[in-house]
């Protein structure tokens, strides 16, 4: 049996990846989302699913798993096929002009494909201080996956960017204690989250480390010292959150001969690559009015799917009819082919 040919096919299933199979959707394309996590959602399910996200618009907050959870609800009338587990290894483009995308799983075909991976594979930036690794996951942590495990306890949290300040700003509600110390002065964060904790009663220690974490079985505090000034502090604590990123590869999308820009893929206006007929939305995208939003990953998984339509049918309008009319439309087709089944 021929393998079926999907209009689109989109590496990755973090919201920008949802995004562009619901608007695939929309726009009557035939997709298939490939990720090699377990589950949809990339670090929104798998980093901080319980952690708020204020700037989708719409939304004043809403937790990141209702996000995904949302996401995937938008895509269940397309009967968009999703493989899970899957690592994308080669590229090809076969005698047919057909994409060709080989996983450890199997082969897939496309038309056209939207990578939509994130920052590609990751992984946290480790503490390297005294006793980081004996204590992993037994008081020191990289991410946060159930906020109530934090409810009255001692935490202390290191970093200066927008997760460190998030979950500082989030466990001081439930904590028994929060305690954030960043290497600056300056913080990485939005101001706003910044200005939020400042009007809490967290404690905030600037121009310092953690040198060394302590305890038997489990941790018990840190040793804290001042960078440029004479703190020399011990601090008991029950939970240590080491919020200071991640290190992330692109993998084997290296080999696939892109256009890369640092980790990311370099992209036009339209979101395509250098090759034809492949596109890149969200963090992986790369152009000079580049923001690093899920809002924006958004906007670049429609401008994709909107081009990708048009690289497959050059007399496709790039500029789609609001969706309004695209889902009466819709509805109206599904009317007659049900009167026609009866």
């Amino acid at each position: 049996m021929n393998q079926k040919i999907h209009d689109i096919l989109i590496l990755g299933g973090g919201p920008t990846g949802i995004f562009a199979a619901f608007y695939a959707g929309m726009r009557n394309a035939s997709c298939k989302i490939i990720d090699s996590m377990p589950a949809l959602g990339g670090r929104l399910t798998a980093v901080y699913p319980e952690k708020y996200i204020y700037d989708v618009a719409g939304f004043p907050k809403i937790l990141a798993k209702d996000l995904v959870d949302n996401l995937i609800e938008q895509i269940k009338p397309y009967q968009t096929e999703i493989c899970l587990n899957e690592t994308s290894q080669t590229l090809n483009k076969n005698e047919e002009g057909i994409w060709q995308l080989t996983t450890n799983i199997g082969t897939h075909l496309a038309k056209t494909i939207i990578i939509a991976a994130g920052v590609g594979s990751y992984s946290p930036k480790k503490h390297h201080a005294h006793g980081a690794d004996k204590f992993e996951g037994n008081g020191v942590a990289y991410a946060v996956i159930e906020k109530t495990k934090f409810k009255d306890r001692n935490v202390i949290i290191a970093g200066g960017g927008d997760s460190a300040l998030d979950w500082a700003n989030e466990l001081v509600n439930i904590a028994k204690s929060v305690t954030l110390v960043h290497r600056s002065d300056k913080f990485r964060a939005h101001d706003d989250s910044v200005n939020k904790l400042q009007k809490t009663n967290a404690r905030v220690i600037l121009n310092s480390e953690i040198t060394e974490f302590i305890g038997e079985s489990k941790l018990e505090s840190v040793h804290i010292k001042g960078i440029d000034h004479e703190l020399d502090e011990i601090i008991s604590v029950d939970d240590a959150l080491i919020m200071f990123g991640y290190n992330s590869s692109l993998g084997k999308i290296k080999e696939w001969g892109l256009e890369l820009s640092g980790n990311g893929i370099c992209v036009n206006e339209r979101m395509e690559t250098n090759l034809a007929g492949i596109f890149a939305a969200g963090d992986i995208a790369k152009h000079t009015a580049k923001l690093d939003l899920i809002a924006t990953g958004f906007s670049e998984a429609a401008i994709a799917v909107a081009f990708a339509k048009v690289f497959i049918n050059p007399k496709e309008k790039a500029q789609p009819m609001h969706s309004t009319t695209l889902m009466e439309i819709k509805e109206k087709k599904e009317k007659r082919l049900s009167k026609n089944t009866i």
